[in-house]
């Protein structure tokens, strides 16, 4: 069998939802206002494809840029690069 080079290849783990939040929304993290220079964390929601960044960027803390349509532009450094990621708000969550 051919192994697949797809964006989501080796997410069994990272994307799996905790049996209490299968088939449901989270409404209150989707209708989340952030304003600009709040800390969020990156959380990968697998029940919502749109606007999810790449599995690498999970667990990642960073500062919110601007907004950009429904989803908003993060930045953090990873390692010495600063990098920039447009996520909808399902995957953002406020760090503490």
């Amino acid at each position: 069998m051919r192994r697949t080079h797809g964006t989501r290849q080796g997410t069994r783990s990272i994307l799996k939802r905790a049996k209490s939040e299968r088939g449901r929304v989270n409404i209150g993290r989707i209708m989340h206002n952030y304003s600009e220079g709040d800390l969020v964390s990156i959380v990968l929601d697998g029940g919502q494809q749109k606007g999810m960044p790449h599995r690498r960027f999970q667990g990642m803390t960073g500062t919110i840029e601007s907004k950009q349509g429904r989803a908003y532009v993060v930045s953090f450094s990873d390692k010495n690069k600063k990098k920039t990621v447009i996520a909808r708000p399902e995957h953002l969550r406020p760090a503490e």
